[in-house]
């Protein structure tokens, strides 16, 4: 099993760093690389986060670093990071 980041989750990145990067370089980076690090941690328990919907074809979970939600889904060879946001932006 591995992670994959789909281009969105990828995207949600950059979006993340360049706004804290405008408050502090080093927070961002800190952030970020707990961001990345975070999914690691599925490779084990691919269902340790929360289920947000299951539609029979796609197991979206999330998982929470800090004030951050990381949504993923759980495939057969894979944890497919879907999207990433702070947990006070609008949606």
């Amino acid at each position: 099993m591995r992670v994959h980041w789909t281009n969105r989750a990828s995207l949600d990145l950059v979006r993340l760093e360049e706004f804290l990067s405008g408050k502090s370089q080093q927070v961002a980076a800190r952030v970020v690389q707990a961001l990345i690090s975070a999914p690691n941690r599925l490779l084990e328990y691919p269902r340790a986060g929360e289920r947000i919907e299951d539609t029979g074809e796609v197991e979206l979970r999330r998982l929470f670093v800090d004030t951050y939600e990381i949504q993923y889904e759980v495939l057969p060879d894979q944890i497919r990071v879907a999207r990433v946001f702070h947990m006070r932006e609008e949606r």
